[in-house]
């Protein structure tokens, strides 16, 4: 495995799934089994009651929705058991919300992992409000499993990095593939309007090939630091100019296991923090999606 000396955020730490007992949670179950096995330590699963201040349940409710949670984390444990029976589990009951309960349980170098919906909500929804809430304010990175058929593995991690201020994802994909023994595809997908803003359409062709060869070497300079660090990783790239970079992650990403981007986020924004590009990716990617801080 690499050694080095550059902040790596997928550290050897616990992974901690949340599960309700829905489809969509059964399918995060079964891809944090895949990822504790990887990293070699222990899976923590939650259930989050939310029955916490909840005035209008009875202490009989509490304790019936208590016992359900149970049931719920005896089957998913069942479950993991049965894929790998070596692996150390807990279980947890969590009388609060669903992203409180599991940014409480994860620690440093943790990965939390969640389906991309569950039990509540409307069905027509394709990314469920808990999970964005996750996403959306995760220290640590996140990794939301769509639902869906099973899909033919394809031994691809792929990962959206442009320039140097990509680096943690771009670490945290070599690091999954790597564990993985996958191949790496990095892609570096750009718009011309968000690098040289409105005045594009006076550029000649000439400046507008000076823009794409920067990019391509600002992209190369960061796969070749990669490279030092991982050498025994088979890592290619791929520098596109699009016209939306949220449709070619999609479209990119159904040919990989997962797909790796940077949890851009907006501070200040109303509504969700996270950026335009990672809700689309998060909504409409057909393989699991692993969000990773900037740091």
């Amino acid at each position: 495995m690499a050694e080095t000396t550059r902040s790596d955020p997928m550290t050897n730490g616990p992974v901690v799934v949340g599960t309700d007992g829905s489809d969509h949670a059964t399918r995060a179950v079964r891809w944090a089994v895949g990822e504790a096995v990887a990293r070699g330590q222990v899976l923590r699963m939650v259930y989050a009651t939310a029955t916490h201040g909840a005035v209008y349940l009875s202490p009989k409710d509490v304790r019936a929705i208590d016992g359900m949670a149970a049931d719920v984390l005896d089957e998913a444990a069942a479950l993991v058991h049965g894929l790998a029976p070596e692996l150390r589990v807990t279980a947890h009951v969590c009388e609060r919300g669903t992203a409180e309960c599991l940014l409480d349980e994860a620690g440093s170098g943790a990965m939390i992992v969640v389906g991309s919906r569950g039990r509540g909500g409307f069905a027509s929804l394709l990314v469920g409000s808990d999970s964005l809430k996750v996403a959306a304010s995760s220290p640590v990175p996140v990794t939301v499993v769509p639902g869906g058929t099973d899909r033919r593995p394809t031994g691809v991690v792929m990962v959206a990095a442009r320039d140097s201020r990509d680096e943690a994802p771009l670490r945290a994909a070599a690091r999954l593939a790597e564990r993985r023994g996958a191949r790496l595809e990095v892609l570096s997908a750009w718009v011309l309007l968000q690098n040289v803003g409105s005045m594009a359409t006076v550029f000649s062709g000439a400046e507008l090939d000076r823009i794409a060869s920067d990019q391509a070497a600002a992209t190369a300079r960061l796969v070749a630091e990669l490279r030092q660090d991982f050498p025994g990783l088979t890592v290619t790239e791929r520098v596109a100019r699009v016209g939306s970079v949220a449709e070619a992650l999609v479209t990119a990403s159904s040919g990989a296991d997962m797909i790796v981007i940077g949890a851009r986020r907006r501070p200040h924004s109303i509504g969700s923090p996270l950026g335009g590009v990672t809700h689309a990716v998060l909504h409409h990617a057909p393989c699991p999606v692993v969000l990773v801080p900037h740091r």
